[in-house]
């Protein structure tokens, strides 16, 4: 018999009986048998979007028996362009699973999945969560997130989290009176898991700090913690840990495409080579070996009804030296493509770089809540920053010494504290961002 969630997604159309028999048969290949399965799947979709999409085949061109390191990089540019033109045969606004991206990356669309196609990136989430003794269909999920704030949106969001068993804590506001409630919810209800964007939850983790408050003593139901859509770092997670006294899970994923990269019960950040193709590209879209950085290239292996072949999602990370096909470890994600600071001197370096280095000075104290950082020309920043107290002239000259240490000196730094930082539409905090 079919619990409520799974109930809830048959009757919408996706078939997730089916998604999970077959995802479960993925699981259990030989070495041997999943090296076929991929290379099956990367040629069954690359046919059938060229027979069948039209889109695809003007991208690709006139070329036959074209290789698969010749296929073209698909990138968000290209899927800039209505929805309805690049919809395979067959499919219809009507007949696909529909959403868009939320634009954390500048670059905004609408994308579709086939009914199956969305079906199993369900099954790849039940059983990843699984790992963790998570049920969707039983399990009571404590949800950090943004909702659409138009009547129709919100309603639509509450009646999912209905379905989905989750409490929704908008993120919206984050001051401590709204925290303050939040943590009267935990006294109250048996949550078994903490689900939802990184720095929300990491500032939810301070505020029990600065209460000196273990969140499991509260809530002694609660089993694990993950996050997901913000970068994770190290120091954030040890936070975590102690005031949330739960395992803390790092996800990785893309509204798009799937759960990406998802950590298992060893710590790995384990990729998903069940649902999706992931490969590292260099700047000459050349595929890299196991422990170089570059490009993240991912080929979504079943959607047929919108094209993500060879889709360069733009992210930049490390496959370990340790992955194997059928178990590719993700072994850093160093942050986005357009999230590169150039600096006067012509070096470039990824933003969150800058962002890390403030971060060991400026939460020293506890002071400071969240921060961001813009940059607004070659040398110069603004910091904006959400705080108790100003800024001390003693921390920001520490913050600009070791800019010059880690990046390079004479850089422009004006600072900005704030009573609450932008965040997407969606809620996400954008930790770091370019004006050039």
């Amino acid at each position: 018999m079919l619990s409520l969630f799974d109930l809830s997604l048959k009757l919408n159309g996706f078939p997730i009986k089916k998604a999970k028999a077959e995802l479960e048969s993925i699981v259990n290949l030989s070495t041997e048998e999943h090296a076929k399965f991929i290379q099956d799947k990367k040629r069954e979709i690359v046919d059938f979007h060229l027979q069948n999409n039209s889109f695809y085949q003007e991208l690709v061109g006139n070329k036959t028996n074209i290789k698969w390191e010749d296929l073209p990089i698909l990138n968000k540019q290209n899927l800039q362009k209505p929805l309805v033109e690049r919809l395979s045969k067959g499919y219809t606004l009507k007949n696909v699973y529909l959403n868009k991206t939320s634009g954390s990356s500048g670059t905004p669309f609408v994308f579709a999945k086939d009914k199956y196609s969305h079906a199993l990136t369900w099954a790849s989430n039940i059983m990843r969560f699984g790992w963790f003794n998570i049920d969707f269909n039983h399990s009571y999920q404590a949800r950090f997130y943004g909702i659409p704030m138009d009547f129709i949106g919100y309603q639509k969001e509450r009646f999912k989290d209905f379905l989905s068993r989750r409490f929704r804590f908008p993120v919206f506001d984050l001051s401590d009176e709204v925290l303050e409630k939040f943590l009267g919810k935990f006294k109250t209800k048996k949550f078994d898991y903490i689900n939802g964007y990184t720095s929300s939850i990491v500032l939810f983790a301070k505020f029990l700090e600065k209460r000196n408050i273990i969140l499991r003593e509260i809530c002694p139901t609660l089993k694990a913690c993950f996050v997901t859509s913000e970068m994770l770092f190290e120091s954030d997670k040890i936070l975590l840990e102690k005031q949330f006294g739960i395992p803390i899970i790092n996800e990785y994923g893309a509204s798009e495409l799937d759960l990406i990269a998802f950590e298992n019960t060893k710590g790995e950040w384990q990729i998903n080579a069940e649902t999706l193709f992931v490969e590292i590209l260099d700047e000459n879209n050349q595929i890299l070996p196991y422990g170089k950085e570059g490009r993240i290239v991912i080929t979504s292996l079943f959607n047929k009804a919108n094209p993500f072949i060879r889709y360069d999602i733009g992210d930049i990370g490390i496959l370990d030296e340790k992955s194997t096909p059928q178990k590719p470890i993700l072994k850093k994600l160093v942050g986005r493509t357009n999230d590169i600071a150039i600096l006067p001197s012509g070096k470039k370096s990824p933003g969150l770089t800058f962002y890390y280095v403030t971060k060991s000075i400026i939460e020293d104290d506890g002071n400071v809540k969240e921060f961001i950082i813009k940059q607004t020309k070659l040398d110069s920043f603004e910091i904006e920053y959400v705080s108790e107290n100003e800024l001390t002239a003693e921390q920001i000259h520490k913050i600009k010494e070791a800019i010059a240490l880690y990046l390079e000196p004479n850089l422009s730094f004006i600072f900005t504290r704030k009573n609450v930082l932008e965040r997407t539409n969606r809620g996400k905090l954008k930790q770091f961002k370019s004006y050039l």
